[in-house]
């Protein structure tokens, strides 16, 4: 586990919090407002509990059985068994940093005191993300309203001491163990507090989070990968004016073009569009980039104001506000399944233009010179044409991807729960088209880095170099087990060494190691 520590307050948390935890294994610590401040909601909760008028979550049952009341006697009984009957969950695991977001968002409301729970709660779920413990939640199980049920419970299900979860080194194992192994007593619920660890968000908050720094790395190594392209299909650099994107003032599309007019400074391939096949001006896939990626950029910048409104919500059902206990809709996924799916809308074009790229390198008609797929000896050799079928088979699924999950409902809780968001589902898919988008680009830099070598390879004292920022991303690659042009070989690790070279950060590196820094 790392030795950062995340301080957790009433206020809320930041994204770079949520992904130390997620991904870095940052511990996490309670700080003294927040306990405070969950020591102040549990009073009012426990006045309320001891009244003789139904509170729900408190003494009543839950979702269409909120009309039975329960007595005092069994209300401990009532929180244990909403946790064990709601970890209902089904499918392949998810992932662990997924679960430790959704671990941490819960413990974020928590430690708000709008939630009414006990201090020793919250101190249960940071002593299991701190010593490494991950519960086991499943694909299936979430419609995004009531809270991602199904998940949350699952992880409230290890804070008891039951179910199954994973150690620090990967192994699963009964919870009792995990917990006994690392002195950490099984929580023994009260009032309020098993409702409470399911009714959020924080599921899909937690995907959406981790898929917006994602794409926020791939809309830079899109940049990059395009101004490859057009640089190996010796197109102009002078779309890129800064001049001429300002006269559309969308804020990424300026980001995308100023990226690439760094990336293409000293090349000596662009500009020579005119000379063996003449053309006026660029295929739209390349002289486009800017436009396409800069409006993924500013989804992109849409989705984080979503999620930085979420980071500061408290998300539960009833809450305690102003000293009173209130029901309310807050734990709808609405707001955040609307832009999960509308960033797979994005992903999913950013990768079809990356293949249209990649289809013109390839094609002899249309690349200016360079030989059929990339081919050494064509006809012998079939070069890329295949890793381009690949990608064509990428883009498809990303546009299956792509159609929105937020627009469905199904009823469930005897049509009590009549309306639902359907944004874990969004969050899933999405990031699924993470990865496609990730192995998309990776072709599409296999092609290019090819595609510059032969070109060199043919100009050889002609002066028709490549810019210094494509050297380095070249050279890059090829160091990472992107080979270069030659006859055909087993080409499935090159494409994994591409797929390594683009989502591990090296592609951004080694352009920024020539270029200057990129946005």
């Amino acid at each position: 586990m790392s030795t950062q520590t995340t301080l957790l307050g009433p206020a809320g948390v930041t994204a770079a919090d949520v992904l130390a935890v997620a991904r870095g294994g940052s511990r996490v610590e309670l700080s003294r407002a927040a306990v405070e401040a969950m020591e102040a909601g549990r009073r009012v909760v426990e006045e309320l509990a001891g009244r003789p008028e139904p509170a729900y979550g408190v003494s009543t049952g839950f979702g269409a059985l909120a009309v039975l009341h329960i007595g005092p006697d069994l209300r401990a009984r009532l929180q244990r068994n909403i946790v064990r009957s709601h970890a209902a969950g089904m499918g392949p695991r998810v992932e662990r940093e997924v679960v430790r977001a959704l671990m941490f968002l819960r413990l974020k409301t928590l430690a708000s005191g709008h939630t009414g729970v006990r201090p020793e709660v919250a101190r249960a779920i940071a002593a299991v993300l701190n010593a490494g413990i991950t519960p086991v939640v499943h694909e299936y199980g979430s419609l995004g309203c009531s809270g991602d049920l199904a998940p949350l419970s699952h992880c409230a299900l290890t804070l008891l001491g039951e179910g199954e979860a994973e150690d620090a080194a990967g192994a699963v194992r009964p919870a009792g163990e995990l917990l006994a192994a690392h002195g950490i007593a099984p929580l023994r619920l009260r009032e309020k507090e098993g409702l409470a660890l399911l009714n959020g968000t924080d599921g899909m908050l937690g995907m959406l989070l981790l898929a917006c720094a994602d794409l926020a790395r791939l809309c830079t190594g899109a940049d990059v990968s395009a101004a490859l392209t057009l640089e190996a299909l010796l197109g102009t650099d002078r779309v890129l004016a800064r001049e001429l994107n300002a006269l559309r003032p969308h804020p990424g599309q300026a980001a995308s073009a100023a990226n690439m007019r760094l990336l293409l400074a000293g090349s000596g391939l662009t500009g020579h569009h005119q000379d063996a096949a003449p053309r006026v001006q660029d295929a739209y896939s390349v002289r486009c980039a800017p436009q396409v990626a800069g409006a993924v950029r500013d989804t992109l910048a849409h989705a984080r104001a979503v999620a930085d409104r979420e980071l500061a919500a408290a998300v539960d059902n009833p809450v305690v506000v102003d000293g009173r206990v209130e029901s309310n809709g807050n734990f709808h996924g609405a707001p955040v399944g609307y832009v999960l799916d509308f960033l797979a809308i994005a992903a999913a074009d950013l990768a079809s233009i990356a293949e249209r790229r990649t289809d013109r390198l390839l094609d002899r008609h249309r690349s200016h010179g360079l030989p059929p797929f990339l081919a050494a000896d064509p006809g012998v050799d079939s070069g890329l044409m295949i890793a381009q079928y690949t990608q064509a088979a990428l883009v498809s699924e990303l546009k299956r991807l792509a159609a929105p999950a937020s627009v469905d409902s199904i009823p469930s809780s005897a049509m009590q729960e009549d309306h639902v968001s359907m944004g874990w589902s969004a969050a899933r898919k999405l990031r699924r088209a993470v990865e496609c988008l990730t192995r998309v680009l990776a072709v599409e830099v296999c092609a290019a880095s090819r595609a510059l070598r032969l070109r060199e390879e043919a100009a050889a004292g002609a002066g028709l170099r490549m810019g210094p920022a494509a050297r380095a991303v070249v050279e890059a690659a090829e160091a990472a087990g992107v080979r270069g042009p030659g006859e055909d070989r087993f080409l499935a690790p090159d494409l994994a060494a591409a797929e390594a070279f683009v989502s591990g950060g090296g592609l951004i590196a080694a352009a920024e190691s020539a270029a200057g820094p990129l946005a």
